[in-house]
């Protein structure tokens, strides 16, 4: 692969060979893995069974539960020792799904954001701050060396310290920043606070949290950027599955790295074009960690139409979620998640009330827990001490600070039915 190489150049039956090829090697690649040789055998199917690109219906479908089920390297398939990097995704029991990366696909991977970034005209001019979490998070790293890839100067700024962001945008001359769609409002009221115009900004890669149109003119108007969608997710290594091209009507799918469906997420009966309903994946290129049938639980819907850049067929926009999954700047969390860590503590009563805001453009998780009543002693050093170990149990499983309000026994609602412990007061974005 190169990315400099247009998928326009790719004739469509040169793409459905290469992309039956990729397939079945795909498929003899999972075979060395436990999971598959069961769903396989299981399924009465074997990778040479798969003779058209339309068999892949016969294929089992992979879900997020069955990746953490193989915690933390049995779903490798290849040995630990050509694993050069490791990243983890949330978990919801505690436990993280791990994503293994051989060197060729850290090649594979920053390849295609080389390819997402050269596409919107981005290049070894530009100046880019990378203004998003680095470390276990994909999409640090996974852009970091996708823009050093194609030439550009790259500045890791990484999250946090907003007026420090806003110098170095300013004393660098940045003209291209990566960030959540939620952050960059904030570091846009900052900027405006500071009497800052940030007049060499251009563009802005804005993704890991879903956003709007509305969204989209607001960041352009105060930021002064061209705003681009940017869709991953760690399983397909992250960051750089589909991205806009400047025509910003849907992003593409790069198909010769991931054959994609659209399935009715009740029934799992795949459904037929501009049908919305849940994305699923299986990546192709994959060395450390091949999936077939991999259900996202995002929403979404194929585009037929054309599109003038002539790189193919399209996604629309992130629409929602098929599963219970919230996204809390750019962090997933499974309220199951909470639900672990507060029963592990001998404190913490029968419920608790999660609550989403939006607060100065930044997402905002407040939970309420009541107390046991053997723990609720009524001493006020007794409820800071409390409040203080659940709210570092929980940063430690779901890697983001929450506010933790602790209530009586007996206080909370309770529910007849299926409990409804989530209220978001966002809104749509």
């Amino acid at each position: 692969m190169f990315w400099n190489r247009a998928m326009e150049t790719i004739r469509p039956d040169e793409l459905a060979d290469l992309q039956l090829k990729r397939l079945r090697w795909t498929l003899h690649q999972a075979e060395n893995v436990g999971l598959y040789q069961k769903k396989f055998k299981e399924a009465g199917i074997s990778p040479d069974d798969i003779r058209t690109l339309a068999d892949v219906e016969k294929l089992p479908f992979t879900s997020k539960k069955e990746l953490q089920a193989g915690y933390p390297f049995g779903l490798f398939a290849v040995p630990l020792q050509k694993i050069v990097r490791i990243h983890t995704t949330s978990g919801t029991t505690g436990k993280p799904t791990v994503v293994g990366y051989t060197r060729q696909d850290l090649e594979n991977w920053s390849e295609l954001i080389a390819r997402n970034m050269s596409m919107i005209g981005l290049g070894e001019d530009d100046i880019f701050q990378n203004a998003v979490n680095y470390g276990l998070f994909t999409g640090g790293l996974g852009f970091h060396y996708g823009a050093e890839k194609i030439g550009m100067t790259v500045i890791p700024s990484a999250t946090g310290n907003t007026r420090r962001q806003i110098e170095m945008i300013e004393d660098f001359g940045v003209t291209a920043i990566h960030c959540t769609p939620s952050y960059a409002l904030h570091l846009a009221e900052v900027a405006e606070s500071m009497g800052k115009t940030l007049d060499t900004l251009k563009t802005g890669i804005f993704g890991a949290e879903p956003w709007s149109e509305s969204m989209r003119t607001e960041l352009e108007r105060r930021l002064g950027v061209k705003a681009y969608d940017s869709y991953g997710l760690s399983e397909m290594y992250g960051p750089g599955v589909a991205f806009e091209c400047p025509e910003r009507n849907g992003l593409h799918i790069w198909h010769d790295c991931y054959l994609t469906e659209i399935i009715d997420p009740e029934t799992g009966e795949r459904l037929g074009p501009g049908e919305r309903g849940e994305l699923v994946i299986t990546p192709l290129v994959k060395e450390a960690l091949p999936l077939v049938r991999y259900r996202t639980g995002d929403v979404t819907r194929l585009i037929e139409d054309g599109c003038a850049c002539g790189r193919g067929q399209k996604i629309e926009r992130i629409t929602g979620r098929s599963d219970d999954m919230l996204v809390i700047r750019g962090i997933n969390v499974f309220p199951s998640q909470i639900e672990h860590v507060l029963r592990s503590l001998p404190e913490v009563g029968e419920q608790f009330m999660v609550y989403i805001d939006r607060v100065k453009h930044l997402d905002e998780m407040t939970i309420e827990v009541e107390m046991s009543r053997a723990g609720f002693s009524g001493e006020l050093q007794d409820l800071a001490r409390v409040q203080k170990m659940i709210g570092g149990e929980l940063h430690n499983t779901l890697g983001l600070r929450t506010a933790v309000r602790l209530v009586e026994p007996g206080s909370l609602p309770r529910f007849e039915g299926k409990a409804k412990r989530v209220i978001d007061r966002r809104g749509a974005i």
